[in-house]
């Protein structure tokens, strides 16, 4: 469990999360406004640009051409206001390539309004996902996902996966003979000619489960919460207020730290990050949601700070 600032920030990892921001409402002398990239090999999901990104991401070493999805949760301010200036920077730096960007099926004229609430010349392809409950895409590196929450506002959460594959086994390779290119081979069409009888993939490899991503805003409990997080890796969720405010959360549509570490610990997370911090915190606070969220949650534990990288967690 850690409250630190200098969790994962030497980690290199082709998995990562760069904590931009971690204030909620408003920002503070500590803490900008939201935003998060995840970075998944090749692929770049930027959550919940709020005002300031841009600035972060020069700050983060963050470059745009790496962003190639785009994920709002809601429209609450903290949440998009950082959209327009990060749509501008792709046209900007000419980045060539597709921007899916999704968002709340309900708010699609908000979404128009904050895309062009600037004169530029738009020269990133972007695609508009307008998201419900359902799967957004699936293709070789994940599957995304997203459910409603249960907000004052159309809000969504989302879910990676990678598909589940398989893992050889080096020793049972060798000791069967099979090395070089027929490994390759074995594994593109599932069995291999090999000491007079036909091997299977299934006798050199072992399953392995794909990693999961979850990423969790604005919201009370609710069912669509713990099904996001279901086995996730890596679980990134609100944590707006300490227990004190329990009833303020409860009354704006937000989590405490404790109910962000009961959905995790409901949902068997491995790693649970707290971010979305009310300015009524201090920074010196981060031990208190840290230790109300261990209270509850087992699991290793990480409070957010801007500028943060946080490795996914290897597999099992």
């Amino acid at each position: 469990m850690s409250a630190g600032r200098g969790v994962g920030s030497d980690a290199v990892s082709d998995r990562e999360l760069v904590v931009l921001g971690t204030a909620s409402q408003t920002p503070t002398r500590s803490r900008n406004q939201n935003g998060y990239l995840l970075r998944w090999d090749s692929e770049g999901l930027l959550f919940d640009p709020g005002e300031g990104t841009q600035r972060q991401m020069l700050s983060a070493g963050v470059r745009a051409s790496g962003i190639t999805w785009i994920c709002l949760t809601h429209f609450h301010g903290d949440h998009c206001l950082g959209l327009p200036g990060v749509l501008q920077r792709l046209s900007l730096d000419r980045i060539p390539h597709v921007v899916n960007v999704c968002y709340p099926a309900e708010s699609g004229a908000t979404f128009r309004r904050l895309r062009h609430a600037a004169l530029f010349h738009e020269v990133t392809p972007l695609r508009e996902r307008p998201v419900g409950d359902g799967t957004i895409a699936e293709a070789p590196p994940f599957r995304l996902e997203a459910r409603r929450l249960s907000h004052s506002v159309p809000a969504v959460g989302y879910r990676l996966a990678e598909p589940d594959g398989r893992r050889m086994l080096p020793a049972r390779l060798a000791s069967l003979g099979i090395t070089g290119p027929d490994i390759g081979r074995l594994q593109q069409q599932g069995w291999l000619p090999a000491q007079g009888r036909r091997i299977t993939l299934e006798e050199v490899s072992e399953p392995r489960r794909g990693q999961r991503f979850a990423f969790i805003m604005d919201t009370r409990l609710c069912d669509a919460a713990f099904a996001l997080a279901e086995g996730a890796d890596m679980l990134v969720c609100e944590s707006t207020f300490l227990q004190d405010d329990a009833p303020l959360a409860a009354e704006y549509g937000h989590l405490t730290a404790a109910g962000a570490a009961r959905i995790a610990a409901e949902s068997q997370v491995r790693l649970l990050v707290l971010t979305h911090f009310s300015q009524r915190y201090a920074g010196s606070d981060s031990q208190r949601f840290a230790d109300q969220a261990a209270a509850v949650f087992s699991g290793q534990l990480i409070v957010a700070h801007d500028l943060s990288r946080i490795p996914v967690p290897h597999r099992q």
